[in-house]
C-alpha cells in the first residue's frame, strides 16, 4: 500500500512558493511516513543593506538533526531542517532568496493484525 501526496503552492506574485510532498508505504511490517516540505521566499534588497550584512537572515545557515529511536514502541523518527539564503541578481535588481527544507521520516513496526489486513487489500491470501 502506498499513499502520495503533492502540494505545490504559489503566492500570486510568484514570490513565495512551497512545495509539500508526503508518502505512506506498508511493506514487510514496516509503516514509512516520508514528508519533504521546501519553502522559498524572493525579495528584492537594497544593494548596500547586503553590503553591510544588514539584509534580512543574512548568509547564515542552519542545520538541524534530530535522530530517535524506541525499542518500546519499536518506532524511529529522523528530522532535518536546513534554512539559508542566498544572494542573486536579476535584470539589475539584487535579490534576496530565502529558503527552508525539511525531511522528516517515522519508521514505525506494525502488529500482525494489521499486516494481515494490509495484505487483503493488495489482493493476496492469508
Amino acid at each position: 500500500m502506498r499513499d502520495l501526496l503533492f502540494k505545490n503552492l504559489t503566492s500570486v506574485d510568484g514570490k513565495r512558493r512551497r512545495i509539500t510532498n508526503s508518502e505512506i508505504v506498508c511493506k514487510e511490517g514496516v509503516r514509512s511516513i516520508i514528508r519533504r516540505h521546501f519553502v522559498y521566499l524572493v525579495k528584492e534588497i537594497n544593494p548596500e543593506f547586503a553590503r553591510q550584512g544588514k539584509a534580512e537572515g543574512g548568509s547564515v545557515s542552519q542545520v538541524y538533526i534530530l535522530k530517535e529511536h524506541s525499542r518500546r514502541d519499536q518506532r524511529e523518527k529522523f528530522f532535518c531542517k536546513i534554512k539559508s539564503s542566498i544572494y542573486a541578481m536579476n535584470r539589475g535588481k539584487l535579490l534576496q532568496i530565502l529558503f527552508m527544507h525539511t525531511l522528516k521520516i517515522t519508521l514505525i513496526a506494525m502488529p500482525l493484525d494489521l499486516m494481515k489486513y494490509s495484505k487483503d487489500e493488495k489482493g493476496s491470501s492469508i
